[in-house]
């Protein structure tokens, strides 16, 4: 009896030896992140950054992967199907939450096929208009949207984009309905603002500062509750009447479901010290941007905040009448 037993201890103590053997060796090659945009944009550079910081940690080369086409979610899709080992893995924006609103054609559930990691960053959203509208205030604004909604029209850098998202979640939050023009990138669609060809946007204030420090367009409020270094006049939605009104241009890392638990803890860890990297800071601070807090940049956190975001952006899309296509 003594001897079943002892044999039973060892067989435990070597199964046990096993996982942890198991849970030293990852990473043992080189991880990829998949970008599902082109490069050098927002996404692509927070992955590159964060990517060499996360590399220092788990002691392996990260690659940055580009994956563009169809709005993201040719990418996303081939990660949700990749091996469920860590080494293929996502860093994606708020587009991915509202794919189940948008898109008919994915082949991947952000809920149900995906490991949620962390929340990477977020971005307040600024609301701009044209020079010449005559609204001085986001009251008034709202006031002349509301007169004018037959013939107003809001800018976006492409459907799905984090501009058209919160176009929409404006025009839903003041009860307007409105026309969208949708362009392929920021950079036109801000072009034509400035130009005084459109009337409205929402758009990130990296992208908006200096055409509103310049007097180009004028600037009502940002989407967050937090306010804004460049601009420190500028109000937030709520201290400017439109309480309700809070949303960013989120960034979080995902792998394909059913990693292990150890690869994603591993993985949790590794991000979490990246987001402590004071230079870090400091790049994203120049872009308006910040790092989540701990509690945030972990799967538990991470899923949370997913599935808030899911269902929050199918009730906006579905109340503006947007349809999957």
């Amino acid at each position: 009896m003594m001897t079943r037993r002892w044999s039973s201890l060892l067989s435990l103590l070597c199964l046990i030896a096993s996982h942890a053997a198991v849970a030293q060796d990852y990473p043992s090659h080189v991880i990829t992140i998949v970008v599902p945009n082109a490069p050098g944009g927002p996404s692509d550079l927070f992955a590159r950054w964060i990517g060499n910081l996360m590399s220092a940690e788990l002691g392996q080369q990260i690659v940055i992967e580009n994956v563009g086409g169809a709005s993201g979610t040719i990418g996303v899709g081939r990660v949700a199907q990749a091996a469920p080992d860590g080494y293929t893995l996502l860093m994606h924006n708020i587009t991915f939450a509202a794919a189940p609103a948008l898109y008919k054609r994915r082949t991947y559930d952000p809920l149900k096929d995906f490991d949620p990691i962390g929340l990477v960053t977020r971005t307040p959203q600024v609301i701009v208009a044209r020079r010449a509208i005559a609204a001085t205030n986001l009251r008034e604004l709202v006031a002349y949207i509301k007169t004018n909604q037959q013939t107003i029209n809001l800018a976006d850098a492409g459907r799905g984009s984090a501009s058209y998202l919160c176009n929409l979640f404006f025009a839903q939050s003041i009860g307007a309905s409105v026309t969208a023009i949708s362009y392929r990138g920021m950079n036109p669609a801000l072009n034509d603002l400035v130009a005084g060809q459109v009337d409205l946007m929402c758009d990130q204030v990296a992208n908006t500062a200096e055409q509103i420090k310049a007097g180009n367009i004028k600037a009502y409020c940002v989407t967050t509750h937090e306010k804004l270094d460049q601009l420190p006049s500028l109000p937030t939605c709520d201290e400017a009447g439109l309480a309700h009104l809070e949303t960013s241009v989120w960034i979080a890392l995902l792998g394909p479901r059913g990693m292990p638990q150890h690869v994603v803890s591993r993985l949790a860890f590794a991000l979490r010290q990246a987001l402590h990297d004071p230079t870090l800071a400091r790049q994203l601070a120049k872009l308006e941007t910040t790092v989540v807090p701990d509690d945030l940049a972990t799967p538990e956190g991470l899923s949370a905040f997913l599935k808030a975001e899911v269902d929050k952006w199918s009730q906006t899309l579905d109340a503006m009448h947007v349809r999957p296509e």
